[in-house]
C-alpha cells in the first residue's frame, strides 16, 4: 500500500516534509499549519481507503470518489492560507463561502474519523454537534440559549476552540515530531537493541520471557508513546516467546498489552496526551515527565512482580543463559541509537520546548541513520572513529548556528549515500521511517481534530459548567466518590474512544470539581490520563488487548481480565497520588516522598500476591483476603490507615512465612 510509486508513498513523504519544515523554521502562522495538517490527515485517510478498495477489486469509480474526497479536504485546507486576512477581519461574521467551506471540512473530517477509528468517537462528537444546534429545546438544566447554524460552523471550523483548537495545535507540532522520531528509531534497529538488552539482563531469570516483554515494552515506550503500536511491534517477538516457555496465551497477551500501554506514561516520550496536558495546564513538558516518573516506575514494577509471581505459581523457568544475547555486546553494537534519546531528555530537562527538543532528536536520528550507512562501508576502525567524531562536532554546531547546520549536514549525507555503493538502501530506510511516521500519526491527529467539536460545544454552550455541577451533586463534596465516578466515566468512555479524546472530555469536566476538593490540577489530569489508559485494558472493549490477543491467538475477553489483574497498579497508584501528592514529586519533602514510594511498593506487592494467589508458596483464601485488606489500607494517606495497613502486612508476611516452612506445602500451581 505504501510502496514507492504509489501516490500514498509520496503523499506521506510530502506530509512529513511539511511538518519538519514548519517545525524547524516556523514560516507559517499556527492556524494555517493546523488547517493544512488536518488536510493532510484527511487526504491520507481517504487515500488509504482508496488503496484498500483497489486491493479489494472495487470499481474505479468508487476509488476515484475516495481520492476526490481526500483531495477536496486537502484543497479546502488552503482556504485558511489564501483568505487569512479576510477571515481575521470578519471573525464572528462568516460569509456564505466561509460556511460552505467549514461545513464541507467538518463533514469530511467526520467521514475520515469513521474510516480510521470506527463509529464510536464520531457518534459521540456528532451528539455534541447536535446539542450545539438543538440544545435549546432540551429541558433545564441541559438547555442553552440557542445558536444558529452559522454560529456553530464558525465556532467549529474557524475558531481556535473547534477542530483547529489546542489538540490539533499539539498534534501538528509536538505529537507528529515525536511519532516521527519514534518511527525513525524503530527503522534504525531500536527494537532489536531493546529486546537484546532485556533478554540479556532478565531472560534467564524465573519467568524471564515475560519479564523481557515488560522491559522491552517499557523501553520502547520511551520512544514511541503508543500502546497499540508497541503491542504490534514488540509483541510479535515477546508473546510467542512467553507461550513457548509455558505461559498461557491469555496471560502472555495480557502482559504484552499491559506493558505496552504503560509506554504512554513512561518518560521522556509519553503518549500524545502528555503534550496536550502540558499545553492545557500551561506548564513545561519536563514538569509532566517529572510528575509521571514515579507512577511509571511503580506501573512497570507491578508488571514485573505479577509475572514473577505467575512464574512461581506455575513453576516456570527462564531461558537458558547460554541462549540469551549478551546485553553488553548489544549496547556496544547499537548503543549509539540511544544518543538522540539522551539528547532529547537533556534538552527537555534543560528548559527547551518539546518542539525544539523533538526537532533536535529527530535530526540526530536522521544523521545516525544516514551516517551509519556510510560508516558501515569504511573498513578501518580509525577512519570510522574520525568520521563519527566529525559528525558529532558538526551536529554540535546546531546550538550555536541554528537548524541550517543540521539541514546542510543531512543534505550532504544524502548526496553521499546517493553516490556511494549501497547508499540507496540507507535512504530507503529513512523514507520508510517517514512513511511509517505519517501512517502512525493518522489516528492521533484525526482524534485531536474531531474532539475539537466537543471542546467547541462546551465553550459555546456552557455545557462544561452544567456537567461539573452534576458531578459535584453526585459526589456530594466527597473526594473518594468523585474519584470513583471519574474513574468509571473514563473506563466507560474508553470503551469507544481513544485515550486523547477520553482525556480531553473527562479532564475538562472533572478538573474543576477535583480542584475544589483540594486536588492540584496536574494530579487530577494525571488521574484522568491513567484511567484513560486503563480503558484500553479493561473489557469489554480494550484496543490494546484486542491487538495482543490477535498475536497470542487467545480469547479477547479472557485476555482482558488477565490484563486488569496484571495492571492492578494502574488502578491503585492514581488514588495514592491523589491522597499523597508526594507520589508525583509535587512536594519538597524528600522524606515524605521516600515514605510514600516505599508504602506504594509494599501495597503493590500485597495486591500482586492477593491477585495471583502465590508468594513463597500458594496462598490460602484467607491469606489473599488479609493481603488485599492490608494493601487497601495503605492506599489511603491517613496515619491510622497506614498503621493498620503496616500491621496487617506484617501479620500476613509472618503467617505466610510460617506456612511456607511447612514440609507439606505445594510449590506451584497445577
Amino acid at each position: 500500500m505504501f510502496g514507492p510509486g504509489r501516490p500514498l508513498f509520496w503523499i506521506s513523504i510530502v506530509f512529513c516534509a511539511f511538518q519538519i519544515v514548519t517545525a524547524a523554521y516556523s514560516p507559517l502562522p499556527s492556524q494555517i499549519v493546523r488547517a493544512i495538517h488536518v488536510g493532510f490527515l484527511i487526504l491520507t485517510v481517504f487515500g488509504i481507503a482508496a488503496e484498500q478498495a483497489r486491493e479489494a477489486d472495487r470499481s474505479i469509480a468508487s476509488r476515484a470518489l475516495l481520492w476526490a474526497a481526500g483531495a477536496a479536504a486537502f484543497a479546502l485546507a488552503f482556504y485558511h492560507w489564501i483568505y487569512q486576512g479576510e477571515l481575521i477581519l470578519r471573525a464572528g461574521d462568516p460569509s456564505t463561502l466561509d460556511l460552505a467551506v467549514g461545513a464541507a471540512t467538518i463533514a469530511l473530517l467526520f467521514i475520515a474519523a469513521q474510516r480510521i477509528m470506527g463509529w464510536a468517537l464520531p457518534i459521540i462528537c456528532l451528539s455534541f454537534f447536535l446539542y450545539a444546534l438543538l440544545g435549546d429545546r432540551l429541558p433545564s438544566p441541559l438547555a442553552h440559549r440557542g445558536f444558529a447554524l452559522s454560529q456553530v460552523i464558525d465556532q467549529f471550523a474557524f475558531g481556535t476552540e473547534g477542530i483547529y483548537g489546542i489538540p490539533t495545535y499539539v498534534s501538528s507540532t509536538y505529537i507528529f515530531l515525536f511519532i516521527l522520531f519514534g518511527s525513525f528509531l524503530e527503522q534504525a534497529g531500536m527494537i532489536r537493541l531493546f529486546t537484546d538488552v532485556a533478554l540479556g539482563t532478565v531472560g534467564h531469570t524465573k519467568g524471564g520471557p515475560a519479564k523481557v516483554a515488560v522491559i522491552s515494552s517499557a523501553l520502547m515506550g520511551t520512544v514511541n508513546g503508543s500502546g497499540v503500536a508497541n503491542v504490534v511491534t514488540t509483541g510479535q517477538f515477546t508473546i510467542p516467546l512467553m507461550k513457548r516457555f509455558g505461559y498461557r496465551a491469555e496471560f502472555a497477551g495480557a502482559v504484552e498489552a499491559t506493558s505496552s500501554m504503560g509506554g504512554q506514561i513512561m518518560p521522556p516520550v509519553m503518549g500524545a496526551v502528555a503534550f496536550i496536558m502540558a499545553e492545557t495546564l500551561n506548564i513545561p513538558y519536563a514538569d509532566v515527565c517529572v510528575a509521571a516518573l514515579v507512577p511509571a516506575f511503580l506501573y512497570f514494577a507491578t508488571a514485573l512482580w505479577m509475572v514473577h509471581l505467575e512464574a512461581g505459581r506455575r513453576g516456570l523457568i527462564g531461558i537458558p543463559k547460554d541462549q540469551c544475547p549478551n546485553a553488553i555486546a548489544a549496547i556496544r553494537r547499537q548503543g549509539f541509537l540511544v544518543i538522540p534519546l539522551a539528547a532529547l531528555v537533556y534538552l527537555l530537562f534543560s528548559g527547551y520546548t518539546p518542539l525544539f527538543a523533538g526537532t533536535v532528536g529527530l535530526a540526530l536520528t536522521v544523521v545516525l541513520i544516514l551516517g551509519g550507512g556510510i560508516a558501515g562501508r569504511v573498513s578501518a576502525l580509525s577512519l570510522r572513529v574520525v568520521f563519527w567524531l566529525a559528525l558529532g562536532v558538526i551536529s554540535a554546531g546546531f546550538f550555536r548556528y541554528g537548524i541550517n547546520v543540521m539541514v546542510a549536514l543531512i543534505a550532504l549525507l544524502i548526496v553521499v549515500n546517493l553516490t556511494a555503493q549501497g547508499g540507496r538502501e540507507t535512504l530507503r530506510v529513512a523514507l520508510r521511517g517517514m512513511v511509517a511516521g505519517a501512517r502512525n500519526a493518522l489516528p492521533v491527529g484525526i482524534a485531536c481534530a474531531l474532539v475539537g467539536i466537543i471542546i467547541g460545544t462546551m465553550t459555546l454552550t456552557g455545557l462544561a459548567g452544567v456537567a461539573t455541577q452534576g458531578i459535584v451533586a453526585l459526589g456530594r463534596d466527597n473526594l473518594f466518590v468523585s474519584l470513583a465516578l471519574t474513574m468509571l466515566v473514563c473506563l466507560v468512555l474508553g470503551m469507544g474512544i481513544p485515550t486523547i479524546p477520553n482525556y480531553i472530555i473527562v479532564s475538562s469536566l472533572v478538573g474543576p470539581v477535583l480542584l475544589k476538593l483540594g486536588v492540584p490540577l496536574i494530579i487530577s489530569h494525571f488521574f484522568v490520563f491513567y484511567f484513560g489508559i486503563m480503558a484500553d485494558l479493561t473489557p469489554p472493549v480494550a484496543l490494546a488487548v484486542f491487538a495482543a490477543s490477535a498475536v497470542a491467538r487467545s480469547a479477547p475477553m479472557r485476555t482482558g481480565f488477565e490484563a486488569v489483574r496484571v495492571a492492578i497498579a494502574g488502578f491503585v497508584v492514581p488514588y495514592m497520588a491523589v491522597y499523597d501528592n508526594a507520589l508525583m514529586l509535587q512536594t519538597d519533602d524528600v522524606g515524605d516522598t521516600i515514605y510514600v514510594i516505599m508504602k506504594a511498593l509494599l501495597a503493590i506487592g500485597l495486591w500482586g500476591a492477593a491477585a495471583i494467589g502465590h508468594l513463597l508458596v500458594p496462598l490460602a483464601w484467607w491469606e489473599r483476603l488479609l493481603a488485599a485488606c492490608a494493601a487497601a489500607a495503605l492506599v489511603l494517606a491517613v496515619p491510622l490507615t497506614d498503621s493498620i495497613g503496616l500491621g496487617l502486612a506484617a501479620l500476613a508476611a509472618a503467617v505466610h512465612y510460617w506456612r511456607s516452612r511447612s514440609p507439606h506445602q505445594p510449590t506451584g500451581a497445577t
